[in-house]
Order: structure tokens, then C-alpha cells, then sequence
């Protein structure tokens, strides 16, 4: 075997879009071990697919080399390509077919010997236990079990060299462990594996790390050592007399504070140099680094800093003075004879940050759409904002702001003019109008790029110009779903001091995600699984329901993967 699955000299790719010319990976030095599953970190802009893209041999670099298996990747692409098996991030399933129906096309595609294909589809529908739906549409299948088809699709002629752009993106975390495993067995069977993901905590499944932010290699490394120069800078703070919202802004305010996220019952803190910056009646204890702390410390290097956003606008006047804006009572809705959402009863208070998770296809982005209004309830009733959504839909779409996963505004229009229209759309006249437009551009600093299209925007501007727009009209419920997805750390602490200071604002945040950290955010959450509610409460009450006796309480994605299996497993007993 060669030492290097993959080498690049000095390479280099640029783009043009519109009068803009976008250096997508600047002068990169990169050696790839071969045998070994090395991961590709950064946000969405860090250079991560063009990246892949030049391993696949499917661009050509505008500068330096490219090294595929020992190959150039411009003069023997084809050798390259039919030793490699690459998934991009939208990897081409056929919906309307079956799975079996998919890989039999897929192994016509990659010319598969027919007396080896059979044998071979079972491996990997036994590798991905996808055996028992082999019959079932692709457009059936839950977000997981599609990456795990299109993963099967990709491994059909037993690649030397796995390139897989985000394979877990979307997906929940029991999903995305179940990549993860079929990831470590192709290296077990000596396949040499390069995997991009936005997720950093998915660090701990790699041998090496490569880090990359707007286009340049911050940092190559074994996994192992990589978090080994921030020992002794990372804490864990409590303080039983604030809420960890109330903590997390006042240790954000310290000198010497790097970084401060809600985690367990505290605060997790990264220190610069010099001793931990403690007031009386608290409490430190330190923890591991972690791979997001070196990020976050890299990019402070590098003179990142998370800006303190303005104070929020204030809820309209008309903000309902009841305890709970939103009251959901045997709440159902079916699809011809499946029942995805069956009775469920949860309310959320003026001012909580109320988390709605689950894994993929359990009921939660159903639940969402009736909550803003876009899906009607089939039983069961819904308030919000005091209006009762199966009888007054558009009156409640009045109260309520809403960021959607994937940027959804006017990517031909610039930002004033996707501010200008929102204004308009929301009703806002004359001095209220100039007033909002004014704010949004000043709250969320979008001065500087007022004229610049939206789809030019780099992540993080998108973010604040989709938050703005949800709240223009000063909405009383904000609802989020998936809203830092592919954002980089600080834009995503960011965004999220943003929404705990409308929180505190009295305006109620409804957040889905499948960022385990970003649900510690939360003051409560709802945990479903098949259409139901599993389990409710803050999450330190969710962690402690997984807890066994005389273990570690469980971090809050190992409490999700443990209750949702154990649930399932009691309805397969019972059926």
C-alpha cells in the first residue's frame, strides 16, 4: 500500500460568482495517510467540497498539484476515478425505486460483474441493516437510512480510497453513529477514508484531523493530540444562585475567557493564558479539552471574536400575557393511514427556549409545520399566541417569526431589498417601517453589505439576514429549524447570544436541532420517537432518566441514543 492516499502541493482553486472572484482553497499543503480515516473540518465556505471534489479528480487545481493513489488527478483521472468511491453531499438516489432496485442501477453504472453482485448487495445490506427494507422506496426511507443507501451505492466495487462529503449532515445522532461505524469497518478492511463534516465533535472517530476555514489548512494532526495544548484551560463553572443563561453572559464578559457554552447543570469554559478568573460562590472543576476548543482558540488567533449583539427589539404590545403562548392537547396528524404524530400534550411559556428533537422520522418537523401554521392538525387542538391554529391559521402566522434549515430568501435581491420586502409583507408603514429597517440593519450589523446580493453572502451573514427578516414584525414566538447547520463555531455562539438575549426579551424561541450542545441551550426539551413524547423536561432531567446506577451522568446525546432505543425496543417486544 502507498504511505499517502492523497497529496496536494501548494494547490489552489478559485470561483467566480457574479463580479466576484472567491479564492476556494488558497496554497494548501496536505498529506492524507493511506489506511487510515482522516476527517476534513471547517464551516460551509471553509473549502471542504472543493476539496473532495479535487480528490475525486472532478476539478482541476488553478495552482500547484494533485496526487490521487499515486496518480495526478488532471493527467489519469479516469484511473483515479475507478478506484475511488466518492458520495457527495447530495448523493443521486432514485426515489421512486427500491432500495435493491437502487443498487442493482448503481452496480449497472459501475459495471459489476453479475455473478459477483448478489453476494455483494447482501454484504452491504447486511453492513448497513438495511436488509429487512430492501423492498421499500428510496423516498420512504428516513434522512439516515438515505445516507446509509447512497453509502452502499458508493462501496459497491469496494473502493481503495472513500471520499464522503458530508455524510451525516441532517441526519440524527443515532444515525450519524451508525455512519460512523460503517466508516471505521471499510478502514478495518484496509479502504483508505477521507470524511468532511461540520460537526466537530465527530473528531473523536478519526485517526487525523484537517482543519480548514475560508480556504486555507489551519491544521493538520493525529486526532489523539490535537485538543493536548489546551490541558489545563478548560472548565466546567456552576453557580447555584444564576440560571447557566445568566452565567454563560457574565463569564462571556471576563477577561480571559475564551469561550462559554451551556453544558450538564454549568457553564463549560476555555481560558486563555494565565489562572481561571473566578468570583465568590462559584464553582470550577476542570474537564477535557476538546476538538471545539482548539477550533475556537485558532480562530481567536486568528483574530475572530464573537460580536456582543445589540439588545433585542422588544416583543410587540400586543404579546399575550399568558404564562403558555403555545398549548399543544392531543395533538395528531395522519398521512392516509399512517399516523405520524399520535396525541401528544406539551406547553411552552413566554420567554423559554423550548427544543423539539427526535431522531429522523419521529414525528418532530410534523409537529413543527403545524406549529407555525404550514400543516394542519387531523385531531387534537393547538394554541398559539393565543389563537387557535385549526380555526385561525393566518392570525396566529401574524405572531410568529421563522428561520428555516436552508437559507430561504431572495438570493437575486440584495439585503436591504429582502429587508424592504419583508417590511412590506408583514404589513409595517411609514415610521414603523424606516424604524425596523433601521434596526436590523444596525442590530445585526448588515450595514456594510446593505447592497450586496444575498446569495453572495458569506454563512454567517445569511444567518443574521434570515433572523432579521423573521423579526421585522416583532413576532412574540420565534421558530428555528436547524438554524446553525454548517455554520462555524463562533457564528453559531453568535447567533445563539442573539436568541437568549430575545429570550430574555420575553420573546419564546422553539428551536429543532441535531446539535446535541445547541439543545443545552434549551431551557426545556421534548424528546419524540415514532410520533410520541418520550421524555420531557430540562435537560439535566433528560440526562438523569439515562443515567444507570453508579455510572457518570451521560451527555445529552448519549441520553438520547439510549432512550430512544430502549423505547423502540419495548414497541418491538410488544408487537
Amino acid at each position: 500500500m502507498a504511505e499517502f492516499a492523497l497529496r496536494l502541493r501548494a494547490a489552489g482553486k478559485r470561483f467566480r460568482q457574479g463580479v466576484r472572484v472567491v479564492d476556494a482553497l488558497r496554497d494548501v499543503d496536505l498529506d492524507v495517510a493511506a489506511g487510515r480515516v482522516t476527517g476534513v473540518f471547517g464551516p460551509d465556505g471553509a473549502g471542504k467540497t472543493t476539496l473532495m471534489r479535487l480528490a475525486a479528480a472532478l476539478l482541476h487545481p488553478d495552482a500547484g498539484g494533485v496526487e490521487v493513489l499515486g496518480a495526478d488527478s488532471v493527467a489519469d483521472a479516469a484511473t483515479i476515478q475507478a478506484s475511488i468511491g466518492y458520495m457527495p453531499q447530495r448523493f443521486g438516489l432514485y426515489e421512486d425505486l427500491t432500495v435493491h432496485e437502487n443498487l442493482r442501477l448503481y452496480a449497472d453504472l459501475q459495471g459489476l460483474d453479475d455473478a459477483a453482485r448478489e453476494s455483494r448487495f447482501a454484504e452491504l445490506l447486511r453492513l448497513t441493516a438495511l436488509g429487512p427494507f430492501g423492498a421499500r422506496r428510496a423516498g420512504a426511507l428516513s434522512g439516515g437510512m438515505k445516507q446509509k443507501l447512497g453509502l452502499a451505492c458508493v462501496l459497491l466495487r469496494a473502493p481503495r480510497l472513500l471520499l464522503l462529503d458530508e455524510p451525516t449532515v441532517g441526519v440524527d445522532p443515532i444515525s450519524r453513529r451508525e455512519l460512523w461505524a460503517i466508516i471505521k469497518g471499510m478502514r478495518e478492511q484496509g479502504a483508505s477514508v477521507l470524511v468532511s463534516t461540520a460537526y466537530l465533535d465527530e473528531a473523536e472517530h478519526c485517526d487525523d484531523i484537517v482543519l480548514l476555514h475560508e480556504g486555507r489548512l489551519l491544521l493538520r494532526e493525529a486526532a489523539a493530540t490535537v485538543a493536548a495544548p489546551l490541558a489545563g484551560r478548560s472548565w466546567l463553572v456552576r453557580d447555584a444562585r444564576r440560571s447557566r443563561r445568566q452565567l454563560q453572559l457574565e463569564l462571556q464578559r471576563r477577561d480571559g475567557v475564551l469561550d462559554a457554552l451551556p453544558q450538564a447543570d454549568g457553564v463549560r469554559v476555555v481560558l486563555g493564558a494565565g489562572a481561571p478568573p473566578r468570583a465568590a460562590g462559584e464553582r470550577w472543576d476542570e474537564v477535557a479539552p476538546r476538538f471545539e476548543d482548539v477550533f475556537v482558540s485558532r480562530l481567536r488567533d486568528a483574530g475572530r471574536a464573537v460580536a456582543t449583539p445589540p439588545a433585542a427589539s422588544a416583543p410587540g404590545a400586543d404579546a399575550p400575557p399568558a404564562a403558555a403562548v403555545i398549548e399543544v392537547h392531543g395533538l395528531r396528524r395522519r398521512f392516509g393511514d399512517f399516523e405520524a404524530v399520535r396525541g401528544i400534550d406539551f406547553e411552552v411559556a413566554r420567554g423559554e427556549v423550548f427544543g423539539l428533537l427526535g431522531a429522523n422520522g419521529a414525528g418532530k418537523s410534523t409537529v413543527f409545520r403545524m406549529l407555525c401554521g404550514l400543516l394542519a392538525a387531523s385531531g387534537g387542538s393547538l394554541r398559539v399566541a393565543g389563537v387557535d391554529l385549526r380555526v385561525a391559521r393566518a392570525a396566529a402566522r401574524a405572531r410568529i417569526g421563522y428561520v428555516a434549515q436552508r437559507f430561504a430568501l431572495y438570493a437575486n435581491l440584495s439585503v436591504a431589498q429582502n429587508l424592504a420586502f419583508f417590511a412590506s409583507a408583514y404589513g409595517l408603514r411609514g415610521a414603523r417601517r424606516q424604524r425596523q429597517l433601521d434596526w436590523a440593519l444596525h442590530a445585526f450589523e448588515l450595514a456594510e453589505v446593505a447592497d450586496a446580493g444575498a446569495g453572495e453572502l458569506a454563512v454567517g451573514y445569511k444567518q443574521r439576514l434570515a433572523l432579521a427578516c423573521a423579526l421585522m414584525h416583532e413576532p412574540t414566538i420565534l421558530f428555528l429549524d436547524e438554524p446553525t447547520s454548517g455554520v462555524d463555531p463562533l457564528a453559531r455562539r453568535e447567533f445563539w447570544q442573539r436568541i437568549n438575549a430575545l429570550a430574555e426579551s420575553g420573546v419564546t424561541v422553539l428551536v429543532t436541532t441535531h446539535f446535541m450542545d445547541e439543545a443545552e441551550y434549551c431551557d426545556r426539551v421534548v424528546l419524540m420517537s415514532l410520533g410520541e413524547i418520550l421524555a420531557s423536561g430540562t435537560p439535566s432531567e433528560i440526562r438523569a432518566r439515562a443515567r444507570e446506577d453508579g455510572a457518570a451522568e451521560p451527555s445529552l446525546e448519549d441520553a438520547f441514543i439510549a432512550l430512544i432505543r430502549q423505547h423502540e425496543a419495548v414497541l418491538r417486544r410488544a408487537a
